[in-house]
C-alpha cells in the first residue's frame, strides 16, 4: 500500500467521491477529492479515497432509467456507510455533484455519525446562444418549440452545442444547487464552498481547507448529529424556499432528519416554506444562475439576510467549529447587486415553495410556486389522466390535450414506478408549447428542479398502494389553491370509497433486480421515500463502536 508506520497510526479518513464520466455534473470529482486527501495528509490525517455510483438526472430524464434515480440516492448512503463500516475508517469527507448524491452523502454522515464534512462539485457555468445566456431548461423547453415549429432542429442542434459548456451540474437552483444551499444552510459544508462553479480554482482551497477541517472537527468530537438538528434542518428548508429550490428538497430532508432519528415529514418541510420569503431571483423562476449568486456574496449573503431578519437560527454548530450566526458575523450585505433581495423587502413574501393538503393528497402534496402571480396560483379543471410518464408525453407531444385541463401523472411513485420518476420532459414540452400556464399537471411521482408551471408533485398516498390519485376518473373536478395550500377533487368520501372497492393494484416491470428490492421497502414520500428504521431505531451508531 505504500503506508509508513506513521500514516497507518494516523487517524484514517474516508475521501467518498461521486464521479463518474456519465455527465458534467460529476467529471470533476476526482480531481478535487485530490485536493481533499492533500488537505488531510497536512493535519496528520491518513486519506483513504474511494468512489460510489452516481445516476445522473440529465442522462436519466425522459426514458426508464429515471426509475434508477431516487434509488441511486440509498445505494449511495448504504454504500459509504459499508466501506465506512468495513474498514474502520474515523472520519469522512464526501463529494457530490448530482441530484441525488447530495442528498445520499449527507445521509450517510448523519447515519454514521463520525466527524465528516460535505463537499460540492460546483455548477456548471452557463452556456450562451446567440448572445443569450442559457442552462440544460432551455435545452428541454425547446424540445417543445420544436413540436410546435417555434424552432428548426438546426437550432435545437445549436442549442445542444453550447448548453452545457463546462463541468458541474446544472446551472441554476435547481436540485443540485438546491441541495448545495442546504448543505451549508444545515451547517456540514463550509461556507462559500457550495457556490464556487467546478470549473474555478478557488474550488481547490476549499477542497484542501475541508480535509484539514475534518482533523479538527476529528480533534474535538464535532459529529454531524451535533450539526444536524432540528433547527438545522429547520435552517435547511428555509433557504430552499428562498432561494425558489426544488421540490425534491422536500424529499431529502425529510430523508435526512430520518438517519439522524428526528421526524421531520414534508408538512414540516411545508410549513416552513410557508411562512419563508422568497428572495433570490434564481432560474427557473427568476433571472439569475448559481454562478451569479456566488460571484455577488454566496449562500453566506442569502443566509446572512435572513438571520438579520429573523428567519433563520444563528446558533447552530457547523463544520467549522462555530454557529451560524459566528460563520456570519464577518458577512456584509452586497447593495450593488439584485441576485439577493433583503429578507425584509422580499420578491414575494412567502416561500417559492408551497406544502398542500385536501382529500386528493391526505399525506400531502408540493409544488413550486416561485415565478407564478397569485391570480394563477389557483387553477380549477377537468381531470385527464394518464398511467405513467410515456401516455402524457405522448399526448403532450401530439397535442392531444385541451387549455383548462388538469392532467394526472400516476403510478409513478417510489413503490409504483418504481423510482418516482422526474416529470421535466413534459413539463418543458409543455412550456415550449406555449401551454405551461394554460394546463396544470398532478402526479405522485417528482418533479425537476428545472420544472416551472403549475406543477404538483408527491402526491400521496401513491395509486400504487390505493391513494386517491390511483381513484380519479377523466373529467374529475380538481382543484389546486397554492394560496390556502390545498388539492382537492370533486368527489365525496362516500364516492371514493365506493371506486376504493374496485381498484386492484397494478402490476409494474419491477419484478427482479435491485427496483424490485427497492419497491419492497421504500416507504411514502411524506417521509422522505426512505427504505430503512432509521436513527430512532439505532441503539448503537457507528461513531460509537
Amino acid at each position: 500500500m505504500g503506508l509508513t508506520r506513521e500514516q497507518i497510526h494516523q487517524p484514517l479518513v474516508g475521501v467518498a467521491s461521486c464521479w463518474n464520466e456519465a455527465a458534467p455534473c460529476n467529471i470533476s470529482l476526482m480531481r478535487q477529492a485530490q485536493a481533499v486527501k492533500k488537505g488531510v495528509a497536512a493535519a496528520n490525517g491518513t486519506p483513504r479515497e474511494f468512489c460510489t455510483i452516481t445516476v445522473t438526472d440529465g442522462i436519466a430524464m425522459g426514458h426508464g432509467g429515471m426509475r434508477a434515480s431516487l434509488p441511486s440516492r440509498e445505494v449511495i448512503a448504504d454504500s459509504v456507510e459499508l466501506t465506512m463500516r468495513g474498514h474502520a475508517y474515523d472520519a469522512l469527507v464526501g463529494l457530490a455533484g448530482c441530484d441525488k448524491s447530495l442528498p445520499g452523502m449527507m445521509m450517510a454522515m448523519v447515519r454514521l455519525n463520525v466527524p465528516s464534512i460535505f463537499i460540492y462539485g460546483g455548477s456548471i457555468l452557463p452556456g450562451s446562444f446567440r448572445g443569450k445566456p442559457v442552462t440544460v431548461q432551455d435545452l428541454f423547453e425547446a424540445v417543445g418549440k420544436v413540436a410546435v415549429g417555434d424552432m428548426s432542429l438546426e437550432d435545437l442542434d445549436e442549442l445542444e452545442q453550447v448548453a452545457c459548456p463546462s463541468a458541474g451540474a446544472c446551472g441554476a437552483q435547481f436540485t443540485a444547487n438546491t441541495m448545495a444551499t442546504v448543505s451549508e444552510a444545515i451547517g456540514l459544508a463550509l461556507p462559500y464552498s457550495a457556490g464556487a462553479p467546478a470549473p474555478y480554482e478557488i474550488r481547490d482551497k476549499f477542497c484542501a481547507t475541508a480535509g484539514e477541517k475534518v482533523m479538527e472537527l476529528l480533534a474535538n468530537r464535532i459529529r454531524p448529529r451535533d450539526i444536524v438538528t432540528r433547527k438545522a434542518l429547520e435552517n435547511a428548508a428555509t433557504v430552499v424556499a428562498a432561494s425558489g429550490g426544488s421540490t425534491n428538497a422536500a424529499l431529502h430532508l425529510p430523508a435526512i432528519a430520518h438517519e439522524c432519528g428526528i421526524e421531520f415529514t414534508l408538512f414540516d418541510v411545508a410549513e416552513i416554506f410557508r411562512r419563508t420569503p422568497y428572495i433570490a431571483d434564481l432560474k427557473p423562476g427568476g433571472r439569475y444562475v448559481a454562478k451569479d449568486m456566488f460571484e455577488v456574496g454566496g449562500i453566506p449573503l442569502l443566509m446572512k439576510t435572513l438571520l438579520d431578519h429573523g428567519f433563520m437560527h444563528g446558533d447552530c454548530m457547523t463544520v467549522t467549529g462555530r454557529t451560524i450566526a459566528e460563520n456570519m458575523d464577518r458577512v456584509t450585505w452586497n447593495p450593488d447587486q439584485d441576485v439577493v433581495y433583503p429578507a425584509n423587502r422580499p420578491i414575494t413574501p412567502t416561500g417559492g415553495v408551497v406544502g398542500l393538503k385536501g382529500n386528493l393528497a391526505p399525506e400531502g402534496a408540493i409544488v413550486k410556486v416561485a415565478g407564478i402571480p397569485a391570480e394563477k396560483q389557483v387553477f380549477t379543471g377537468p381531470a385527464r389522466v394518464f398511467d405513467g410518464e410515456e401516455a402524457c408525453f405522448a399526448a403532450v407531444q401530439s397535442r392531444g390535450y385541451k387549455e383548462g385541463e388538469v392532467l394526472v401523472i400516476r403510478y409513478e411513485g417510489p413503490r409504483g414506478g418504481p423510482g418516482m420518476r422526474e416529470m421535466l420532459s413534459t413539463t418543458a414540452a409543455l412550456y415550449g408549447q406555449g401551454m405551461g400556464d394554460k394546463v396544470a399537471l398532478i402526479t405522485d411521482g417528482r418533479f425537476s428542479g428545472a420544472t416551472r408551471g403549475f406543477c404538483v408533485g408527491h402526491v400521496g398516498p401513491e395509486a400504487a398502494v390505493g391513494g386517491p390519485i390511483g381513484l380519479i376518473r377523466d373529467g374529475d373536478v380538481i382543484t389546486l389553491d397554492a394560496i390556502q395550500g390545498t388539492l382537492s377533487v370533486a368527489l365525496s368520501d362516500e364516492e371514493l370509497a365506493e371506486r376504493r372497492k374496485a381498484w386492484t393494484p397494478r402490476p409494474n416491470s419491477a419484478t427482479s433486480g435491485y427496483l424490485w428490492k427497492y419497491a419492497q421497502g421504500v416507504g411514502p414520500a411524506l417521509y422522505g421515500a426512505v427504505t430503512h428504521p432509521g436513527g430512532a431505531k439505532e441503539t448503537q451508531s457507528y461513531a460509537d463502536v
